[in-house]
C-alpha cells in the first residue's frame, strides 16, 4: 500500500533509539524526508533521507530549533511525531516523589511535545494540512502502582492536549492523534536503568525475574511478549499518512492485550 508519504517532510523527536529510531526508519522507508532530533545522533548517521540534528529537546528552545531546521532545509513540515520522553521508577511512592521530580517528568514527557507542536503549527496552518502524532503511554490511564505516577500524569496531560488540539485544528486540515504503548522492548524496560534493572536492584532478584514479576503484578500480557518498537512505528506511520486524513483526536493502544477494560 502506498501511504502517500513520499517527499513529505517529517520531524521526529527523541529519534536516536527505541521507538523514535524505528519511526524514523519507517518514515524514511515510505519516502518521507525526516528531520530527526536527539541529544546523541550516532545511530542516525547514514540513513538515507534522514537529517540528524543534535540538540536537547528538554530545553525551552530545543523543540523550536528542531522544527526550524526542517523549515529552513525543506520549506515545509507535514508530519510531527512527538516521541521524546523518559521515565524514572518511583519506588518510594507518592510521598517520596518531590515537586522537582514531577517537574522533570512534565518537561520530558509533556512540555517538549507542547513546544514542538507550537513551533510546527504555523507552517501546517499555512499549508492547511499536517499530521501530529503524540507517543503517550498506557500509564496515562493505567496506574497499577505508584512506580511511574509522575510519568503517568505527564502522559495523561499529553493525551488531553491531543484531544484539545484535534478539536481546534481539525477544521483547518490538521489531524492530531496519540499512540499509547504498553511495555515495549526498549531501554525504558530493558536498559541498565530501566524498569527491570531498577526493580531487580530493589528486590534482590535478577532482571529477567524482575521483569516477569512486574508484568504479572499488572495483570500480564496475553500475547506473552513485549511490543516491539517497529510495531509502534507502523501505527505512527499510518497516522502520519494522508490516507487516514479523517482520523483525529484518537488514541491507539498497542499493549499485547494488557489493558482488559474497554
Amino acid at each position: 500500500m502506498d501511504l502517500q508519504l513520499r517527499d513529505k517532510v517529517a520531524v521526529v523527536t527523541g529519534a536516536s533509539k527505541g521507538i523514535g529510531l524505528a519511526i524514523v526508519k519507517a518514515l524514511a522507508a515510505e519516502g518521507a524526508r525526516v528531520v530527526a532530533g536527539a541529544r546523541s545522533i550516532d545511530t542516525l548517521g547514514g540513513i538515507e533521507r534522514v537529517t540528524p540534528v543534535a540538540l536537547d529537546l528538554a530545553t525551552p528552545d530545543g523543540p523550536g530549533q528542531l522544527v526550524r531546521r526542517a523549515l529552513d532545509e525543506h520549506g515545509r513540515a507535514d508530519v510531527l511525531v512527538n516521541n521524546v520522553g523518559a521515565v524514572r521508577m518511583r519506588l518510594q511512592g507518592f510521598l517520596g516523589t518531590s515537586d522537582d521530580e514531577f517537574a522533570w517528568s512534565m518537561q520530558m514527557n509533556f512540555f517538549a511535545a507542547l513546544r514542538a507542536t507550537r513551533a510546527v503549527l504555523p507552517a501546517m496552518l499555512g499549508q492547511r494540512s499536517g499530521a501530529v502524532v503524540n507517543i503517550a503511554s498506557v500509564n496515562a490511564f493505567f496506574e497499577p502502582d505508584a512506580g511511574v505516577l509522575d510519568y503517568g500524569a505527564a502522559k495523561a496531560a499529553l493525551l488531553n492536549l491531543t484531544k484539545s488540539l484535534a478539536q481546534e485544528f481539525g477544521p483547518k486540515g490538521i489531524k492530531v492523534n496519540a499512540i499509547s504503548p504498553g511495555p515495549v522492548s526498549t531501554d525504558l524496560w530493558l536498559g541498565k536503568d530501566g524498569v527491570a534493572q531498577t526493580v531487580a536492584r530493589a528486590s534482590g532478584v535478577d532482571p529477567e525475574t524482575a521483569r516477569q514479576n512486574v508484568l504479572a503484578s499488572i495483570g500480564g500480557i496475553p500475547t506473552g511478549r513485549l511490543t516491539t518498537p517497529e510495531e509502534v512505528a507502523t501505527l505512527a506511520v499510518l497516522l502520519a499518512s494522508p490516507l487516514t486524513a479523517n482520523v483525529t483526536g484518537s488514541n491507539y493502544v498497542i499493549d499485547g492485550g494488557l489493558i482488559k477494560t474497554t
